[in-house]
């Protein structure tokens, strides 16, 4: 009885719902190639660390503009002085000060004029800087733009090549099936069983090993989108849209507009002849202005007695008054020499790099393209092997149940389909990635 009501609850529960420590299993996200792009470039250390290094480069053009400004600032003092004994003197023992009590409240305008702050060396160089680690984020972008389309392809290549040996243990599923009842018929041979036999075996292991190289995949591909490990996700498998390649000519154009390693170069060749302006800039004489408004007095107010001088009254207390300093460097046992020295090493050294990344441009670009276009060629030649590849296989299954053929050739076209359809399925990831690997160089996908 007890058994009987056991059975009646448990067909009359409802299923049961695993819950996670967010709830119920959500439905998986869908990530496109953009949608990835967008991902990544949240949770980069790479891509993040250039960004934050072009916001410093900003703040740094800030302050370098700043500094050429006058500053004003406010300042409130009280200097209390040792009285003498039996108030000898009215204004204390130091006589710096003109009495036992001091106040100072002053407004304080300074202006640095240098050789660098007339020529305005540093606000320029701070912009040169700023426009390189503004050409580094691109960079950075670009390449983060290309990891994520190979891993991206990646992972429809693995699910895809997932769904090919799924389909080859089922066409060598059947044709085990088939040479087992055509040999209790006594129509085929032992030997063709067996050969059956074993290509389903390795067709099975063929399928194991998919489905952990799409497993490897997609957490490959996590790593990059989430902040938190997360594999509820599926992509949109788009590689049947081919995109078009591009004339060269357009290409090359591109490149020579839009390519951010050559723009980093170059602004970092100008930060570098600003540098050597800047140190040159310490050999000149420098003058520093500082004007001062607000009170000195015995008494913080606006008009007081001045305690040495008590015949006179009271005076009015705010008054301003001005500093000019002229500093003219002598010797410094040349330290600014090796200063300039330095700079100039440095601009030596930019010139160089400069030169080194246009050269390196003009290579990659030709072999990319040169790529680019054998991949497009390459997906246009085995898509037509594919096809031949299926119909081959066809033709054959239906001349071996005829008993025209053997169970070799039907295994070999099998395994010539999955190896056909695999090579495609690479050819149409070796042409994404390879306009991926263009668009680091124009900047625009193609």
């Amino acid at each position: 009885m007890m058994s009987w009501l056991l059975l009646v609850a448990l067909q009359t529960a409802p299923p049961l719902t695993l819950v996670g420590p967010e709830g119920p299993a959500a439905a998986p996200l869908i990530i496109t190639l953009q949608d990835a792009l967008e991902r990544a470039k949240q949770n980069d250390v790479t891509f993040r660390s250039a960004v934050a290094d072009a916001a410093v480069a900003a703040a740094d053009r800030v302050q370098a503009k700043a500094s050429m400004l006058p500053t004003i600032s406010a300042t409130t003092q009280y200097l209390g002085n040792s009285p003498t004994p039996n108030n000898v003197l009215p204004n204390g023992r130091f006589v710096s000060l003109d009495g036992v009590n001091m106040y100072r409240a002053w407004g304080v305008l300074h202006e640095d004029l240098s050789a660098s702050v007339l020529t305005g060396a540093a606000l320029r160089r701070a912009g040169a800087a700023e426009v390189a680690a503004t050409q580094k984020v691109e960079v950075a972008r670009r390449g983060l733009a290309l990891t994520v389309t190979r891993s991206y392809y990646a992972l429809v290549t693995a699910q895809r090549r997932y769904a090919t040996t799924q389909q080859g243990v089922q066409q060598a599923q059947r044709f085990l099936t088939t040479t087992r009842q055509q040999e209790q018929l006594g129509q085929v041979a032992r030997a063709d069983t067996i050969k059956a036999e074993i290509a389903f075996q390795q067709q099975q292991q063929a399928f194991r090993d998919a489905f952990v190289t799409m497993d490897n995949a997609r957490l490959a591909l996590a790593v990059l989108l989430f902040p938190t490990l997360n594999e509820n996700f599926s992509v949109v498998d788009d590689l049947a849209t081919v995109p078009a390649l591009p004339t060269f000519n357009d290409v090359r154009q591109q490149a020579a507009r839009n390519n951010p390693d050559v723009g980093a170069a170059e602004a970092t060749l100008r930060a570098a002849g600003y540098d050597i302006a800047i140190a040159r800039s310490a050999l000149y004489p420098s003058l520093s202005v500082e004007g001062v408004y607000g009170i000195e007095a015995n008494q913080f107010a606006l008009h007081s007695i001045v305690v040495d001088r008590p015949e006179v009254g009271k005076i009015p207390t705010p008054g301003y008054f001005v500093t000019l300093n002229l500093t003219v460097p002598v010797w410094d046992w040349g330290g600014l020499r090796s200063k300039i020295h330095q700079a100039e090493a440095r601009e030596r050294q930019a010139t160089v790099i400069l030169s080194q990344t246009q050269r390196q441009l003009l290579a990659n670009l030709y072999s990319m393209y040169n790529e680019s276009q054998a991949a497009k060629t390459a997906l246009d030649d085995l898509q037509h092997v594919s096809d031949l590849a299926a119909e081959s296989l066809r033709l054959i299954s239906l001349r071996y149940d005829a008993g025209e053929s053997t169970a070799l050739e039907v295994v070999d076209a099998q395994n010539t389909l999955v190896q056909a359809r695999n090579a495609h399925d690479d050819a149409q990831v070796r042409y994404r990635v390879s306009l991926a690997e263009l668009q680091t160089l124009t900047g625009s996908a193609p």
